[in-house]
């Protein structure tokens, strides 16, 4: 698991968004350079979507990665390449500097995928998903490659879901679009993409619809959803799980070295009762 990065030593990376105080990449990212044996800085930045570009103007030559949440994911893509799946999805998570290039990379994708995976699900056929918004594009990208063949989304204003369309039937998936209700169909998987608590009147039906759930929230936890799933017996993947996953992928694309995701979950889970022993 340790090396040395074909990208030098002593180089700098960042958490950007807004708000950020709350970001447990930090603590992900930093760990695992421990374990790698880097002398690698890892920052957090509070920058808005309007400052992103600004903020990447004026950085030196020793930043080598940019790990991006909300609001930046959008104006990522016109600050950066976009990779194939970061112009699939219409979002990047990631920005890794290149000599003069700035490459643009959605790592959601493979890191909702690789969560799954780890509870055992190795394809999927139906879904139901809950919010339309930039992570529900990357979903709707990472079912395809679960295997999905139809998705149900719930969403509080359905207009907002028609963007989301395309992007299935492009996936080889049939999508309906729903408003919020608790009539949820039968599904292999659930997958709530909205906000702490925004899915609690829905959360017994969800959570009875589907052997699989997963939450992308990870703080509080457990969410109404997530305390349903557990209740009827339903596996669980929480957004902690993404987060590890998905920054496997910063990782490898920054530091071009390989970690184990449990390194990551592990300083999560710690970081977490940190927070919450205070």
């Amino acid at each position: 698991m340790t090396g040395r990065s074909p990208y030098g030593d002593d180089r700098t990376c960042a958490v950007l968004g807004s708000p950020i105080e709350h970001s447990l990449s930090p603590a992900l990212h930093r760990a695992a350079y421990r374990v790698l044996g880097l002398d690698w800085t890892y920052e957090r930045h509070e920058v808005t979507d309007s400052g992103l570009a600004g903020f990447v103007d004026a950085l030196g030559p020793q930043w080598r990665g940019l790990s991006l949440t909300m609001p930046c994911k959008v104006a990522a893509m016109t600050v950066g390449e976009p990779d194939p799946v970061a112009t699939a999805v219409g979002v990047a998570n990631t920005l890794v500097f290149d000599g003069d290039r700035r490459l643009a990379y959605n790592t959601d994708v493979g890191g909702l995928v690789d969560a799954v995976r780890a509870v055992g699900v190795s394809t999927i056929e139906r879904a139901v998903l809950l919010g339309s918004g930039a992570t529900a594009r990357s979903a709707i990208v990472s079912l395809g490659r679960l295997g999905c063949r139809s998705v149900h989304v719930i969403v509080r204003t359905p207009a907002r879901a028609a963007e989301l369309t395309d992007l299935a039937t492009a996936q080889g998936m049939t999508l309906t679009v729903a408003g919020w209700t608790t009539d949820v169909p039968d599904a292999d998987l659930v997958l709530s993409t909205v906000t702490a608590g925004a899915a609690d009147g829905l959360a017994t039906a969800a959570a009875e619809s589907a052997p699989v759930v997963f939450d992308v929230v990870y703080d509080p936890w457990p969410t109404g959803l997530a305390a349903a799933a557990e209740a009827a017996g339903a596996a669980v993947v929480s957004g902690l799980d993404l987060l590890a996953h998905q920054a496997v992928g910063q990782l490898r694309l920054m530091t071009g070295l390989e970690v184990d995701a449990e390194v990551l979950l592990s300083a999560g889970r710690a970081e977490l009762d940190r927070r919450a022993a205070r």
